[in-house]
Protein backbone atom coordinates (compact mmCIF):
# COMPACT_ATOMS: atom_id res chain seq x y z
CA UNK A 1 0.00 0.00 0.00
CA UNK A 2 1.55 3.89 -0.63
CA UNK A 3 1.85 5.53 2.56
CA UNK A 4 -0.96 8.28 1.13
CA UNK A 5 -3.68 5.31 0.02
CA UNK A 6 -5.63 6.03 3.43
CA UNK A 7 -5.25 9.46 3.16
CA UNK A 8 -7.87 9.45 0.58
CA UNK A 9 -10.57 8.62 3.44
CA UNK A 10 -11.87 10.32 6.41
CA UNK A 11 -11.73 6.95 8.09
CA UNK A 12 -10.65 3.25 7.36
CA UNK A 13 -12.30 0.69 9.40
CA UNK A 14 -12.05 -3.14 9.77
CA UNK A 15 -14.57 -5.39 8.36
CA UNK A 16 -14.72 -9.12 8.27
CA UNK A 17 -14.00 -9.11 4.62
CA UNK A 18 -11.31 -6.10 4.35
CA UNK A 19 -11.93 -3.05 4.91
CA UNK A 20 -14.33 0.09 4.40
CA UNK A 21 -12.85 3.65 3.10
CA UNK A 22 -15.68 6.29 3.85
CA UNK A 23 -14.91 9.67 2.22
CA UNK A 24 -17.32 12.99 3.84
CA UNK A 25 -17.73 16.39 2.33
CA UNK A 26 -19.07 18.50 4.97
CA UNK A 27 -21.96 16.92 6.91
CA UNK A 28 -22.71 14.48 4.27
CA UNK A 29 -20.84 11.03 3.43
CA UNK A 30 -19.95 11.09 -0.33
CA UNK A 31 -18.82 7.48 -0.71
CA UNK A 32 -18.07 4.33 0.84
CA UNK A 33 -15.88 1.65 -1.00
CA UNK A 34 -14.70 -1.95 -0.04
CA UNK A 35 -10.69 -1.84 0.36
CA UNK A 36 -8.74 -5.01 0.17
CA UNK A 37 -6.87 -6.35 3.84
CA UNK A 38 -3.32 -4.66 2.48
CA UNK A 39 -5.23 -0.76 4.01
CA UNK A 40 -5.08 -0.37 6.84
CA UNK A 41 -7.70 1.47 10.15
CA UNK A 42 -7.52 5.17 10.36
CA UNK A 43 -9.82 6.44 12.90
CA UNK A 44 -12.34 9.13 11.92
CA UNK A 45 -11.00 12.64 11.19
CA UNK A 46 -14.78 14.43 11.64
CA UNK A 47 -17.85 13.67 13.16
CA UNK A 48 -20.03 12.25 10.04
CA UNK A 49 -17.15 10.12 9.53
CA UNK A 50 -17.49 8.83 13.37
CA UNK A 51 -21.34 8.02 12.56
CA UNK A 52 -20.71 6.10 9.53
CA UNK A 53 -17.43 4.17 11.37
CA UNK A 54 -20.66 3.52 14.27
CA UNK A 55 -23.53 2.64 12.25
CA UNK A 56 -21.33 0.03 10.01
CA UNK A 57 -19.83 -1.35 12.80
CA UNK A 58 -23.48 -1.99 14.70
CA UNK A 59 -23.93 -3.45 11.36
CA UNK A 60 -21.27 -5.91 11.14
CA UNK A 61 -22.53 -7.39 14.49
CA UNK A 62 -26.30 -7.41 13.77
CA UNK A 63 -27.62 -7.48 10.05
CA UNK A 64 -30.75 -6.20 10.91
CA UNK A 65 -29.16 -2.88 12.08
CA UNK A 66 -31.11 0.19 9.39
CA UNK A 67 -28.43 2.99 8.48
CA UNK A 68 -29.49 6.53 9.15
CA UNK A 69 -26.82 8.45 7.44
CA UNK A 70 -26.28 11.55 5.64
CA UNK A 71 -25.90 10.38 2.07
CA UNK A 72 -24.57 13.12 -0.36
CA UNK A 73 -27.07 12.93 -3.46
CA UNK A 74 -25.26 11.29 -6.60
CA UNK A 75 -26.08 9.34 -9.57
CA UNK A 76 -28.62 9.97 -12.49
CA UNK A 77 -32.07 9.92 -12.00
CA UNK A 78 -32.60 6.44 -13.42
CA UNK A 79 -29.31 5.35 -11.16
CA UNK A 80 -31.47 6.58 -8.06
CA UNK A 81 -34.71 4.55 -9.62
CA UNK A 82 -32.80 1.51 -9.29
CA UNK A 83 -31.54 2.18 -5.56
CA UNK A 84 -34.37 3.32 -4.24
CA UNK A 85 -35.96 -0.33 -5.54
CA UNK A 86 -33.03 -1.88 -3.96
CA UNK A 87 -33.67 -0.12 -1.08
CA UNK A 88 -36.85 -1.71 -0.60
CA UNK A 89 -35.12 -5.39 -0.47
CA UNK A 90 -35.30 -6.54 3.17
CA UNK A 91 -33.06 -8.05 4.80
CA UNK A 92 -32.51 -11.93 4.35
CA UNK A 93 -34.16 -11.90 0.78
CA UNK A 94 -32.78 -10.97 -3.13
CA UNK A 95 -33.95 -9.88 -6.04
CA UNK A 96 -32.90 -10.51 -9.46
CA UNK A 97 -31.50 -7.60 -11.33
CA UNK A 98 -34.94 -8.78 -13.92
CA UNK A 99 -37.13 -8.35 -11.27
CA UNK A 100 -35.95 -5.23 -10.11
CA UNK A 101 -35.93 -4.16 -13.52
CA UNK A 102 -39.51 -4.99 -14.36
CA UNK A 103 -39.93 -3.70 -11.06
CA UNK A 104 -38.89 -0.02 -12.85
CA UNK A 105 -39.41 -0.45 -16.54
CA UNK A 106 -36.24 -1.29 -17.42
CA UNK A 107 -33.28 -3.58 -18.76
CA UNK A 108 -31.47 -6.18 -16.46
CA UNK A 109 -27.77 -4.68 -17.91
CA UNK A 110 -28.73 -1.38 -17.20
CA UNK A 111 -29.75 -2.45 -13.05
CA UNK A 112 -26.76 -4.31 -13.36
CA UNK A 113 -24.52 -1.05 -14.31
CA UNK A 114 -26.58 0.86 -11.59
CA UNK A 115 -25.73 -1.53 -8.86
CA UNK A 116 -22.15 -1.62 -9.74
CA UNK A 117 -22.24 2.87 -9.64
CA UNK A 118 -23.72 2.36 -6.02
CA UNK A 119 -21.57 5.05 -4.26
CA UNK A 120 -23.35 3.45 -1.09
CA UNK A 121 -23.10 -0.32 -0.52
CA UNK A 122 -24.14 -1.62 3.15
CA UNK A 123 -26.12 1.61 2.79
CA UNK A 124 -27.82 0.98 -0.63
CA UNK A 125 -27.54 -2.95 -0.49
CA UNK A 126 -26.73 -3.62 -3.84
CA UNK A 127 -25.51 -7.53 -2.76
CA UNK A 128 -29.04 -8.39 -2.32
CA UNK A 129 -29.57 -8.31 -6.16
CA UNK A 130 -28.34 -11.39 -7.88
CA UNK A 131 -28.40 -12.87 -11.39
CA UNK A 132 -31.32 -15.23 -12.46
CA UNK A 133 -28.26 -17.93 -13.04
CA UNK A 134 -26.92 -17.71 -9.68
CA UNK A 135 -24.73 -15.17 -7.47
CA UNK A 136 -23.88 -12.89 -10.43
CA UNK A 137 -20.78 -9.96 -10.51
CA UNK A 138 -20.59 -7.27 -7.47
CA UNK A 139 -19.23 -3.63 -7.58
CA UNK A 140 -18.44 -3.74 -11.72
CA UNK A 141 -16.40 -7.39 -11.19
CA UNK A 142 -17.58 -10.41 -12.92
CA UNK A 143 -15.26 -13.13 -11.71
CA UNK A 144 -16.93 -15.29 -8.77
CA UNK A 145 -14.44 -16.37 -6.73
CA UNK A 146 -12.78 -12.69 -6.43
CA UNK A 147 -12.28 -10.40 -3.41
CA UNK A 148 -15.62 -8.18 -4.23
CA UNK A 149 -17.89 -11.16 -4.92
CA UNK A 150 -16.53 -12.90 -1.61
CA UNK A 151 -18.02 -9.83 -0.08
CA UNK A 152 -21.31 -10.28 -1.62
CA UNK A 153 -21.17 -13.98 -0.59
CA UNK A 154 -20.12 -12.61 3.18
CA UNK A 155 -22.91 -10.06 2.90
CA UNK A 156 -25.72 -12.49 1.86
CA UNK A 157 -24.79 -15.02 4.25
CA UNK A 158 -24.60 -12.95 7.53
CA UNK A 159 -28.03 -11.51 6.45
CA UNK A 160 -29.51 -15.19 5.84
CA UNK A 161 -30.60 -14.58 2.91
CA UNK A 162 -31.69 -18.11 1.22
CA UNK A 163 -29.14 -20.20 -0.19
CA UNK A 164 -26.48 -18.88 1.69
CA UNK A 165 -24.61 -20.60 4.45
CA UNK A 166 -21.90 -20.48 6.34
CA UNK A 167 -20.66 -23.44 4.38
CA UNK A 168 -21.63 -21.50 0.93
CA UNK A 169 -19.71 -19.01 2.12
CA UNK A 170 -16.52 -18.88 -0.43
CA UNK A 171 -17.83 -21.58 -2.65
CA UNK A 172 -18.95 -20.76 -6.08
CA UNK A 173 -23.27 -20.72 -6.28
Amino acid sequence: MLSNETDLFSAVICAPFGFIGIRTEGAEVSELIYLPPRFTEKAPTDKVAEKVAKQIDKYINQADFCFNLPLKKVGSEFQQRVWNAISAIPRGEVRTYGQIAKNIASAPRAVGRACGANWYPLVIPCHRVTAASGLGGFAHHDDETGFYVGIKRWLLTHENAPGYTQESLWTSK
